[in-house]
């Protein structure tokens, strides 16, 4: 297979895996490491290289989720608060081998649009989960709970330009993959203009 067919196969294979069909088999440190180094060839305006990665593994999972789960409780008004979140979120890494934390670190000065660096670590984020997808590591990009939110941030040590693009739990699923599918067609999408 030449290698546009080989990129094109793993794009059209690549599946989101929730935590929850994860097996626990743990992943080498060095295909994370691997991982992260593909994340480190995104395109990036001005080489400013915004990405950034905080990997949770072994008991800093479990404490990272724990974590994660009292933020949720501090930060919700009662009448919003459900016990059953709550719970989810503390038990979110026992399936889990790791988490990656991907954040954007702002360029000094702002030279460069934050849009602009938000797109570079959306890229950086895209190139993990091919590389996963080639791997056969499952992983699900996740921005829930409460990771948008200030109180996450300010847990991490974040600086007031900078953001949180998602947590990518990572593991192994022994669930089939499911079929892909695109809800609008692709003609719908593309104007040609000559």
């Amino acid at each position: 297979m030449d290698t546009f067919n080989t990129l094109r196969n793993i794009i059209q294979s690549r599946r989101s895996t929730k935590p929850a069909l994860m097996n626990g088999k743990k992943i080498a440190a060095s295909q994370i490491h691997q991982l992260l180094e593909l994340a480190d060839w995104a395109p990036t305006h001005g080489l400013t290289e915004p990405w950034r990665f905080i990997v949770y593994e072994n008991t800093a999972i479990q404490k990272f989720c724990f974590d994660h789960a009292e933020l949720y409780k501090a930060n919700t008004v009662p009448d919003k608060f459900t016990m059953a979140k709550y719970e989810k979120l503390v038990q979110q890494g026992n399936t889990l081998s790791h988490i990656v934390l991907v954040y954007m670190k702002r360029s000094a000065g702002n030279s460069i649009p934050a849009a602009e660096e938000f797109a570079a670590v959306a890229a950086a984020i895209q190139n993990i989960l091919l590389g996963a997808a080639a791997l056969d590591i499952a992983v699900l990009w996740s921005t829930g709970g409460m990771t948008h939110h200030p109180a996450m941030k300010n847990h991490i040590g974040l600086a007031a330009d900078d953001n949180i693009l998602g947590l990518l739990y990572m593991g192994y699923t022994d669930e089939p993959l499911t079929e892909g599918k695109r809800n609008i067609p692709l003609a719908d999408k593309i104007v040609w203009r000559s």
